[in-house]
């Protein structure tokens, strides 16, 4: 039997229905074709008049025109003006086209799943070049780039022969300016203030900052082009949040009724810290006639990020170190068949810190060369990227008193409550001061310590050719194209860990090393210390990671990917009376050599001798078909039919030759577990239609439907292996055994429908002259259950990424120079990929979600203050909160709030 999580619903004071209200107005809008029409084509006696459109309805005439014009099924996002895009990252205005969600990680939209696929089946690139990524895998986290340096971005949900780095759930191409497309030098500058609803904490203040500005000129009489954009950004990081010990399971524990689902442990913490992201943009374009364009675009970012989780924590499973304090649960109440209810008796609770420092640098260096002659277009395309991430992770264990630990048992009522937080309210009321806190040998050891780093470098070539159609064939085809690519792609991670042992005895920590306090009332604990842990593990503590030990050994990897991509595809172009005939077909051959590097270590070998070296990895070649063929009807009308083979390359961290090896002392089996790097690619066939009814580019209503059978799908399974390269010198009396890691498994199939829709309402009557709606509705299912091995969230669980429900809607006023919008994104329950406390990818089943921003705005007309903005801007307007579940909603993972955040500024272009 197949589990499906069930899909929450909650009640707000606020609730907006995208679906209903966009289709709604575009049925009045569509009710009388000819008022809407009027609107777009002047009577044949008017004068000729130009009118300006900017702000916000140029933004979204500019994307209507790249939807409109394209021969693929795309989506697309374009600035109203030059560094004018209203969100935080690109990741927030990715999240708001049709069939898009985004998956937030502390509080912040961060990766995007396309039509139901998780992160790691799209691809991105920048300016038609895949990137590198940050992240442990492929998938980029987009809130490294700063929406104010891109010019737009152009979401591919079908493929083109000719567009490489193509993902198999879609491609995300950022786009920043090309600056002899603007008429004259621009300068635009923004900044803003920015500050948090839940006030300052600790070392923490609740206000931030955001800064940008961007420089566009011309020279040598507009043959030469320069732009350049910086954008600064300072956020703090705030948050109210607890969890438990995963997983929930069902066993005997002292006084909980027979078959109560329980955990070991429950915590509340209150995180604070800093983000800062530095941002540089800069392009070089140059035309020195009409057959030669060259053009250099680089992109740089750093991001640093620093946190401090200040968390009380109550171990539940009766053991506490050395110390069984033998716990007894008493006065419970059962929510289902889980905990609701209880008071947990001798409890010996921990306050700790948990520190975080993260700094990630990317580099993307492009140069394009476009040479045109009479009949051919030939292009030549060298790129670069790279990105780094360098972290720090360590933690802090504190409990009361340094010896007779019995005395300070204490008695806690839990309650496990679903939808909001949990609280646990102690008896004692001495956690709050430090005076009363050592640093000692608890559960946990005083401490522990990881330095996770990881770096990725992608070099790329690329030479393309486009040929005009011969005369017998331009009838039917306007030109072929031709093209090679070569890309090399290297990734490589390691993660040194271990315990931060204490030097002499408990202690309690120095005061000029202590923050403050936090308040965790939230969740019924009162205030807990904050403190300087980095600073209590150089004064106190010694700590010597190892990135052999153990299987730490696993974390670290290189893997290397060489594909050599030959294209060919025919442009069409052909008349059938009133219907236009537009296109593509082609095919693109793909050869993949990819290859591991790592080590294993081996116990029963000579000591000095134990860590061995692994390398394994093969190659593979695809054909990849596909055709996009764009019927244009009359009365503006398209409709676009796609056919395709896909493929999407394996997780980066299932391509690790990395193996955690050893032999039963049982049964004398040799055993292990680890990567792959014999994987197949996810490989798909896809069918795509869609309907779309345009309105000049004012407007637009469309329907989509898609799907997609994916061949193969990757899963964690348990194999028998030959272990013949790893068992000499051993104890085991077979060379057979289980093996557990990423194999190709079955896969399956997955169907959706799109509705989306953008509209002016002045199309419906000019008393709403200056209103406009833009509104997307999805739903997507799919029949591939996946088997999660370790059964921690439930078996056969949906697709990672997939909300079958995901809906969007815009509502804007503009005129005489005032703007306002409130804009929300929903999602519903899907099952997220999330980074746990090793620092490792695990499953969860996250809580849908509806996140509500709003912006209110002014900009001069006239005056000495002419084309002066002003701007309010409150995100996440609800304090939605992220949570996560089990498996079952009353098993309530992680329940977590950011707080709402207001921007105030100014912005000015001249």
């Amino acid at each position: 039997m197949k589990f499906f999580a069930p899909e929450r619903s909650t009640r707000t004071a606020l609730q907006l229905s995208p679906v209903a209200a966009g289709c709604a107005l575009f049925i009045a809008a569509l009710a009388n074709p000819a008022a809407a029409q009027a609107q777009n084509t002047p009577a044949a006696e008017a004068p000729m008049t130009t009118v300006t459109v900017t702000g916000i309805r140029r933004g979204i005439e500019d994307a209507i025109s790249v939807k409109k014009d394209s021969t693929s099924i795309v989506e697309a996002i374009s600035a109203e003006d030059i560094g004018k895009l209203p969100d935080v990252s690109i990741a927030e205005s990715i999240a708001r086209l049709p069939g898009l969600a985004a998956q937030r990680v502390a509080g912040r939209a961060q990766v995007i799943s396309v039509r139901g696929l998780s992160p790691d089946f799209a691809t991105t690139l920048l300016n038609g070049r895949e990137q590198v990524s940050t992240g442990d895998n492929r998938s980029v986290e987009f809130d490294q780039y700063p929406s104010e340096l891109l010019s737009g971005v152009t979401i591919y949900k079908t493929p083109d022969a000719g567009l490489i780095g193509q993902g198999l759930s879609g491609t995300i191409d950022l786009q920043t300016v090309r600056p002899l497309n603007f008429g004259k030098r621009t300068v635009a500058m923004n900044v803003r203030g920015e500050g948090n609803s839940l006030g300052s904490m600790a070392n923490t203040k609740s206000l931030g900052n955001r800064f940008s500005v961007s420089y566009i000129d011309q020279f040598l009489n507009r043959t030469l082009g320069v732009a350049v954009g910086f954008a600064h950004l300072e956020s703090p990081v705030l948050a109210q949040e607890t969890g438990i010990y995963e997983p929930w399971k069902t066993e005997s524990r002292p006084g909980l009724p027979t078959g109560t689902t329980t955990t070991d442990g429950i915590k509340a913490l209150a995180r604070t810290g800093y983000n800062r992201r530095d941002g540089l943009m800069g392009v070089i374009e140059y035309r020195p006639n009409k057959q030669w364009t060259s053009t250099i675009d680089m992109y740089a970012s750093i991001f640093k990020h620093e946190d401090t989780a200040n968390q009380f924590e109550i171990p539940l499973g009766g053991w506490n170190g050395n110390l069984q304090p033998g716990l007894l649960f008493t006065d419970v109440t059962k929510n289902g068949n889980a905990i609701g209810t209880a008071t947990a008796n001798n409890v010996y609770p921990l306050v700790r810190g948990m520190y975080t420092k993260r700094r990630d640098d990317i580099r993307a260096l492009g140069w394009n060369n476009e040479f045109r002659m009479t009949g051919w277009k030939l292009v030549a395309d060298a790129s670069w990227s790279k990105a780094k991430r360098d972290e720090l992770s360590l933690e802090n264990n504190l409990q009361l008193g340094a010896v007779n630990a019995s005395q300070y048992l204490d008695s806690v009522r839990l309650g496990f409550n679903t939808g909001a937080f949990p609280t646990m309210t102690p008896a004692r009321s001495d956690y709050a001061s430090p005076a009363n806190l050592y640093l000692k040998d608890t559960i946990y050891g005083p401490g522990y310590g990881k330095i996770p780093f990881v770096e990725d470098e992608l070099k790329s070539v690329k030479v393309a050719a486009n040929f005009q159609a011969p005369a017998a064939l331009e009838n039917w085809f306007s030109g072929f194209d031709i093209g090679v690519n070569y890309s090399d792609r290297s990734k490589d991670k390691s993660q040194p860990e271990g315990s931060t042992t204490l030097n002499g005895s408990p202690t309690t920590l120095d005061p000029s090393l202590i923050y403050g306090t936090v308040d965790l009332g939230f969740a019924g604990v009162g205030n807990v210390p904050a403190w300087n842990v980095p600073g209590v593990v150089s004064k106190y503590m010694t700590f010597n990671p190892s990135a052999t030990s153990g299987n730490v050994i696993l974390k670290t990897w290189s893997v290397e990917e060489k594909i050599s991509t030959a294209f060919a595809k025919a442009n069409i172009e052909h008349e059938f009376g009133d219907i236009s005939l537009r296109g593509n077909v082609g095919v693109q051959i793909q050869h993949t050599k990819q290859g591991s590097d790592s080590n294993y270590f081996n116990g029963a070998l000579p000591a000095g001798n134990q860590v061995q070296p692994i390398h394994d990895g093969k190659s593979y070649t695809d054909y990849l078909p596909s055709m996009n063929l764009n019927f244009g009807l009359p009365n503006d009308q398209t409709l676009r039919v796609a056919l395709a083979k896909q493929l999407a390359r394996p997780r980066v961290d299932q391509l690790r030759a990395a193996v955690d090896f050893g032999v039963s002392d049982t049964t004398l089996k040799p055993g292990a577990s680890g990567g792959n790097a014999k994987l197949d690619p996810w490989r798909a066939k896809a069918f795509d239609v869609s309907y779309e009814k345009y309105f000049g580019k004012k407007a637009y209503l469309a329907g989509a439907f898609f799907f997609k059978k994916l061949d193969t799908y990757i899963f964690t399974q348990t194999k028998t292996y030959d272990f013949s390269a790893f068992v000499p010198g051993t104890k085991a009396n077979t060379v057979f055994g289980d093996f557990k890691a990423p194999y190709n498994g079955n896969g399956g199939t997955m169907r959706g429908v799109e509705l989306s829709g953008s509209l002016p309402l002045n199309m419906l009557t000019p008393v709403l002259d200056g209103f406009g709606i833009v509104a997307s509705g999805t739903y997507t299912d799919s029949n591939i259950a996946i088997q999660e091995p370790d059964g921690s969230i439930g078996q056969n669980i949906p697709l990672p990424g997939l909300s079958k429900r995901v809906t969007n809607l815009t509502v804007y006023y503009e005129k005489a120079g005032f703007e306002a919008r409130v804009s929300q994104r929903k999602r519903s329950d899907f099952v997220g990929e999330i980074g746990n406390f090793a620092a490792e990818r695990s499953l969860r089943y996250v809580v849908g979600e509806k996140v509500i921003d709003l912006q209110l705005g002014y900009t001069f007309q006239n005056g000495p203050l002419k084309d002066l903005g002003i701007v309010l801007q409150a995100n996440n307007l609800r304090n939605a909160a992220y949570e996560t579940y089990n498996g079952s909603t009353n098993q309530q993972l992680e329940y977590q709030k950011y707080g709402r955040t207001i921007l105030l500024g100014v912005n000015y272009k001249f």
